[in-house]
């Protein structure tokens, strides 16, 4: 099921409104994520076409490989969006962490990708998740950084 959800920054400073937000995320374990939140990536594609943001003028992004960027809010620091910057077929979509969401309920864990770069201490309820080592995340996505930093 997809609905519309809002949410913003922890500020108020950028706020966005996003159409057909699917009801499932995934987590990305990768380092660079890792660092990036300080725990894993849990996050949601929301079709470009079906993103509008308020407080646009409160945005700074950074090339964080050749092929994608992060976001975040130049007030109060909160992580906004990582989206793939390289046209292709991953190209299109924003990634929202769902904690940026002001109602996050009734959103189900569907996928950890980079799982062999989870820590040991992290563990998710829940089962049936789709799991992807490195490997496999080079494999299926054929554009990762070499160096195993993921996006």
């Amino acid at each position: 099921m997809v609905k519309n959800r809002d949410g913003g920054c922890m500020c108020g400073a950028v706020r966005f409104a996003a159409r057909n937000v699917p009801d499932r995320f995934g987590a990305c374990h990768c380092p660079m994520c890792r660092r990036w939140t300080g725990s894993a990536l849990l996050g949601v594609t929301i079709k470009d076409g079906d993103l509008d943001w308020q407080g646009s003028e409160n945005i700074a992004t950074v090339q964080s490989t050749d092929w994608a960027e992060r976001a975040w809010c130049t007030k109060c620091g909160t992580n906004l969006y990582f989206r793939v910057t390289l046209e292709g077929e991953w190209s299109g979509g924003t990634e929202l962490p769902i904690g940026l969401f002001d109602d996050p309920r009734g959103m189900e864990m569907s996928s950890e990708i980079y799982i062999d770069h989870k820590p040991d201490s992290f563990a998710y309820a829940g089962e049936g998740r789709t799991t992807l080592t490195r490997a496999q995340c080079v494999e299926k996505f054929g554009v990762l950084d070499s160096d195993g930093n993921g996006a």
